[in-house]
């Protein structure tokens, strides 16, 4: 179907609203990430204090302790994930940027011989020589776009530049603290109940399973197969913490 029998209002409208991303989609992998280590990491503290508790037959382990290294391990992980994740981005976009500079002065030193290349990574692409060269030669005529599909398709590289980075570490960091701290709730709402560890079990399924759906909602793929992994994933690392935890 011709784009001509549409106008450019019509285009624009159908890229924005059917084919764009919302801001939330573009922290996809951070939110993910963030909020499952810190389900993970927090529970991890508690199942491992009640192992140990468990396997030094009924010695009591303080509220506070608990409490301290639950604190310590969430924000301190928090911080080490959301600036691992800013450094990781930061040398990622340097590195994209240092090459594309390369690019961009191999296009405009020696034009005949990245043509050349061009051709044959479209020939690659499955496209004839004809083709190639016709699609090349067009290409050609703009050269922001040229270097991004040499960056692409010679260096296989890609980095979002309008991504900011320190947002991005941001969602991680937010993310991490939200849903790791689902888990302490019980001890640091309950004081000394008696049930605060299966409470805590409760809380920790609830927030794989609100990670589930969220993962859903943002991704779009299947309901069923986001909360299996999700809770997959959480339950074993919650019984490892526990298994290590009666060992000591």
């Amino acid at each position: 179907m011709s784009s001509a029998r549409f106008s450019r209002k019509d285009l624009d409208n159908h890229l924005k609203n059917d084919h764009s991303l919302s801001r939330v989609s573009s922290y996809v992998t951070e939110i993910v990430y963030g909020a499952s280590d810190g389900i993970v990491t927090t529970f991890s503290v508690v199942a491992g204090f009640v192992g140990a508790k468990t396997s030094i037959d009924g010695a009591t382990i303080p509220l506070i302790a608990v409490l301290v290294f639950g604190f310590a391990n969430l924000f301190g992980d928090a911080v080490s994930m959301a600036l691992g994740n800013f450094l990781a981005l930061r040398a990622q976009k340097e590195q994209y940027f240092r090459n594309k500079k390369i690019e961009a002065d191999d296009v405009r030193k020696n034009a005949k011989f990245e043509l050349s290349e061009t051709v044959y990574l479209l020939q690659r692409k499955g496209f004839r020589q004809r083709e190639a060269q016709r699609m090349a030669k067009i290409m050609s005529r703009n050269k922001k776009y040229w270097i991004e599909f040499m960056m692409n398709n010679e260096l296989n590289m890609n980095f979002d530049e309008k991504q900011r980075i320190g947002l991005t570490s941001l969602a991680t960091f937010i993310s991490f603290i939200f849903f790791g701290l689902i888990p302490l709730l019980p001890y640091l709402l309950l004081g000394t109940a008696t049930n605060q560890f299966l409470i805590s079990i409760l809380s920790t399924g609830g927030a794989l399973l609100l990670l589930g759906i969220l993962r859903w909602k943002i991704s779009g793929g299947s309901l069923i197969k986001d909360l299996v992994e999700v809770l997959s994933v959480g339950s074993v690392a919650a019984f490892v913490a526990y298994l290590v935890g009666t060992l000591f």
